[in-house]
This record gives C-alpha cells, sequence and structure tokens, in this order.
C-alpha cells in the first residue's frame, strides 16, 4: 500500500520516494510508489500533476495501489523526488473546500443535501437533492462566505467507523472501516479523502454562476477563491464592454439587451417579409426569359451569392407565379441546389436529385414537387448543364 502523504499533508509540495513497480497504464508509462503526496482522481476531484524526477506526472489513478501515468519510463527501484504542480493543487483546495462549506450551508439552513459534486477545469458543480429557490441560493452563499471569512480551522481526522458513528456527519461514509473526517471548526464535519486548505479563508469566496433543475433538485455550478476572481474580471470585462456599446449604465443592462433582442426579433420578421415579397417578383421575372417545353416553363438558374434557403424561397415563388419547372443552384462550391416544379407537371422533384446527387456527390431528397440538396463536387456550370438535360428528357 502506497503511504498517501496528502492525507495528512495537503501542502506538501515536494517529497522523496521510491518506484516500487515500474508498468504500464493504458499504454502508457507508469509507477506506482512506496509513498506520494498526488492526489489521484476521486470523489469528483481530479488528480494532481507534476513532476517524478525528470519525468511529467500526467495522470493519477486511485486504487489499491496509486498509479502515476509518466511521460517517460522510470526504473523500479530508484529514488525519485517527486514535485506536486502547487498552483493545480492549491486550486482544487479551494474549490473543494468551498464545496464542503456550501454544501453545508444548504443543509444548515434548508436541511437540502448535496447529491452530486463535481470539480471541473474551469468551474464545479453540486446537485441538490431538492430545488432551491434563488433566494435561497443567495442565503446560503452569504452564510457560506460568512464562514469563509471568519477564517476557521480545517481540521483532518482518521477515525475508526464506530468513532465516526457517534459523530454529527453531514453524510452517511460510503465506504467501511477507518474514516478521514474533515472538520470545519463549528460548522461542518464530513468524510471525505480530498485535499483541503488549512482555515477556510483560504478559499477566500464563493460565488455561484447559475442554477438549473436536474432530477428534481438543483443543480448549482460555483467558483472559489482563484476562479471567483477570474470570473469577476470575465464579467467586468463583458458588462464593460456592453456598458460601452449600448450607451447606457450597468443596472439597466438587461432591459437594454431586452429590447434589443425584441428590436432584432421585429427586424427579422420584416426581413422574412420583404424577402417573400420580392422572391415573388423575382420568381415572376423568372420565367419571363424562360423557354417552354410543352406547355411548361424550364429555367435552369445559378444564382451568386445565394444561400440554400434563398434558393429554396425563389424556387417556390417560381413555380407558384405559373406552369414551370426549375433548377436553381449556387454559385460557389461546393455547390447546392433546389429543384421544384408547379402541381400538374410530369417531373418528379425528388428523383432529379438523387440523379444530381449520384453523379455528383452530396445529399439531399425531398417530394416530388420540392427537392433540395447541397456538397454536389462540381462546378455550379456543370451541374446546371446535367439538369438541362434531366429536365429536357422528362419533359420532352
Amino acid at each position: 500500500m502506497t503511504d498517501r502523504l496528502y492525507y495528512t499533508d495537503a501542502y506538501c509540495t515536494t517529497f522523496e520516494a521510491t518506484v516500487t513497480r515500474a508498468l504500464e497504464h493504458g499504454g502508457r508509462p507508469a509507477v506506482v510508489l512506496d509513498r506520494t503526496a498526488f492526489y489521484p482522481a476521486s470523489g469528483g476531484q481530479p488528480c494532481d500533476t507534476g513532476r517524478l524526477g525528470a519525468a511529467n506526472v500526467v495522470e493519477v489513478v486511485d486504487g489499491p495501489e496509486i498509479v502515476h501515468v509518466v511521460s517517460s519510463p522510470l526504473a523500479a527501484g530508484s529514488a525519485v523526488t517527486g514535485a506536486i504542480d502547487w498552483a493545480r493543487r492549491f486550486d482544487h483546495m479551494q474549490q473543494h473546500t468551498g464545496q464542503h462549506v456550501l454544501s453545508a450551508a444548504f443543509v444548515r439552513l434548508f436541511e437540502n443535501a448535496t447529491v452530486g459534486f463535481h470539480l471541473g477545469a474551469e468551474a464545479s458543480t453540486i446537485d441538490l437533492a431538492r430545488e432551491a429557490a434563488r433566494r435561497d441560493v443567495e442565503r446560503a452563499v452569504d452564510l457560506a462566505n460568512d464562514v469563509m471569512w471568519e477564517n476557521r480551522a480545517v481540521s483532518v481526522e482518521l477515525v475508526s467507523q464506530e468513532e465516526a458513528a457517534r459523530r454529527a456527519l453531514r453524510k452517511d461514509p460510503a465506504r467501511e472501516g477507518p474514516l478521514r473526517l474533515i472538520d470545519i471548526e463549528r460548522f461542518d464535519t464530513c468524510p471525505c479523502g480530498g485535499t483541503h486548505v488549512a482555515r477556510t479563508g483560504g478559499v477566500g469566496m464563493v460565488a455561484v454562476l447559475g442554477t438549473e433543475r436536474l432530477r428534481g433538485g438543483t443543480r448549482l455550478t460555483f467558483v472559489c477563491g482563484g476562479r471567483a476572481l477570474e470570473a469577476l474580471r470575465t464579467f467586468r470585462d463583458a458588462v464593460t464592454g456592453s456598458v460601452r456599446t449600448l450607451s447606457v449604465p450597468p443596472a439597466e443592462l438587461p432591459a437594454a439587451v431586452a429590447r434589443l433582442h425584441g428590436d432584432a426579433k421585429d427586424l427579422q420578421k420584416r426581413l422574412r417579409e420583404l424577402k417573400t415579397r420580392l422572391a415573388a417578383s423575382d420568381g415572376a421575372r423568372l420565367l419571363e426569359h424562360a423557354r417552354e417545353r410543352g406547355g411548361v416553363r424550364v429555367a435552369v438558374e445559378v444564382l451568386s451569392d445565394a444561400e440554400a434557403g434563398d434558393l429554396k424561397t425563389l424556387a417556390l415563388a417560381a413555380t407558384a407565379a405559373g406552369r414551370a419547372a426549375v433548377v436553381l443552384l449556387s454559385s460557389a462550391a461546393p455547390v447546392a441546389v433546389v429543384v421544384a416544379r408547379s402541381d400538374g407537371v410530369a417531373l418528379d422533384a425528388g428523383a432529379m436529385l438523387r440523379q444530381l446527387v449520384e453523379r455528383f456527390g452530396g445529399r439531399g431528397g425531398g417530394r416530388i414537387d420540392l427537392a433540395q440538396g447541397g456538397g454536389l463536387e462540381a462546378t455550379a456550370s456543370e451541374v446546371a448543364a446535367a439538369a438541362g438535360e434531366m429536365l429536357a428528357r422528362a419533359l420532352g
């Protein structure tokens, strides 16, 4: 069994150890040590990284023995000096301790237990058993920060299962045998194997960035310490830029954004209406110069700077303006194409599109009267020529 130095001293950043076994883990070199300060990924907390001698420690895996995945092999029996990436370790200590305090605040105030925890690379989450109203979240955050600023002691205790049973624990232990308890002075005691700060002041502060309903409960996204400072800077820059652009004070920013969003929706609606009217006019003009086959006006056109939606709108307008069959294509590769025909015209638009896709690649589909596709690997003129020949054969 590896001696886990982080269990008793989370502030241990360097240590001496011996490689007891060299192995491979997932095809990568790895070692087991007689003692380690590297925390393995466990309990929702990511692993430590750092160095073992000249090798980088890229992953630490928990189990009966702790496996250190390294960038280059280390020989069994060799003595190594381990060095923890302290910035990463301390960040995890802040987030994990902050989670303990925040979870305890919800229990103390509302008897709302934490049923899940994940420490992410940018933000962390806790899952509460029940839904939490916004005002309740703010109350819990305020209480948690009060505990941070009181700089209460955070201590580690190794106790027997019998001793743990006599203690008022926030949650039941998930394992049997001796337990490691994290005690936050006069506030919370909880079994946990993670790394934590020595006093709550080391967390700095906790801030909840957002909430969402999840399986009958609430998921909170939060940050602590240095992450909270970075979040504040991000929000500051976003608000400052928005205030400057919209020329409103910060307090009026939400209303200004709402007005801007409403104006944009109105403009989009008006634009759609104008596009429809313009397409009707363009569709009629398209048929004015179309040649006629068997009483059907036939048009094959390549349209510059046209998108798939524009092609469809114009094709529908053209086939509504008269008895017609049209093939419209975008000019840029890969080519987009729309095939359409008026009611009663003897043309299967879907079948014709499938022939074009089989010949030029891409994909698409549709009905007998309207089909559209894209990704055709040919020039627009090549596809247009082939479509013209197909229309000629279909309409006679």
